[in-house]
């Protein structure tokens, strides 16, 4: 697991994770992580760039476009990453915005992370920046390629509260509804509700994995609901046009 690295100017990171949000209530603090995010953005472009360009040499332009977009426009990914160097528990937002679950929202999550990387390039340069970005990247990078599926659902949790917060404006909620087994090796089950609708269900050897399974099971049946959606769609235009 990749750890946070050192940083000689420690008023660097803490920028990095300082959220506008507790910029508005702590003006003291001075600025937010806004424009360290606008330059970790790009210094993640062309990393990104030059580490798949690198590792891959049979794949065209094409294709490395696509695994590079899986990566970096991917916010569950870059989610994940900020999740990975637990960024989430030492993000500095506003008293509102943390009681909304901001700590958990891919958003602010992806965006932390990316004002991390344009801190850790002002203060240790592009080499080591490259080395930090390349230990979280590759091994992700090589999973895709090998298992493209594998894409999908790297942050269960985050996918489906982002999909939760978009269409009906709730976080989902995990309800422990049975343990079992004996205290060294006990086996949960969680159910997962939106708006008071049970969604899926999730059996894990702990409380936080078996939320995961039940997010991941939540999110292959709203895949498949979509999908149904967009072939009912396809049917209905392709009978509007043999009707012209």
């Amino acid at each position: 697991m990749t750890s946070l690295p050192f940083f000689r100017r420690s008023p660097l990171l803490t920028q990095a994770l300082t959220h506008s949000s507790y910029v508005n209530e702590h003006p003291e603090v001075g600025e937010s992580n806004e424009r360290l995010e606008f330059l970790g953005d790009a210094v993640l472009k062309f990393v990104m760039g030059k580490l798949l360009y690198e590792r891959y040499p049979q794949f065209q332009e094409g294709e490395l476009s696509r695994l590079r977009a899986s990566l970096e426009n991917n916010r569950h990914q870059l989610a994940s990453f900020a999740l990975d160097l637990g960024l989430d528990q030492l993000l500095l937002l506003g008293k509102g915005t943390a009681k909304v679950g901001a700590r958990k929202n891919p958003e602010i999550l992806s965006d932390v992370f990316e004002a991390v990387v344009g801190a850790y390039f002002l203060d240790a340069g592009i080499e080591a920046a490259i080395a930090f970005i390349e230990a979280l990247v590759i091994p992700v990078a090589d999973q895709i390629v090998q298992q493209p599926e594998a894409a999908v659902s790297q942050n269960p949790k985050g996918e489906l509260q982002e999909w939760a917060l978009a269409n009906y404006g709730e976080i989902p909620q995990y309800k422990t509804i049975q343990e079992s087994g004996a205290d060294h090796d006990k086996t949960f089950t969680v159910v997962v509700t939106i708006q008071g609708d049970i969604y899926a269900q999730g059996i894990g050897q702990s409380k936080k994995l078996a939320q995961k399974a039940a997010a991941q099971e939540a999110l292959q049946k709203l895949t498949k609901q979509e999908s149904v959606t967009s072939n009912e769609r396809l049917e209905l235009l392709q009978s509007l046009a043999n009707q012209i």
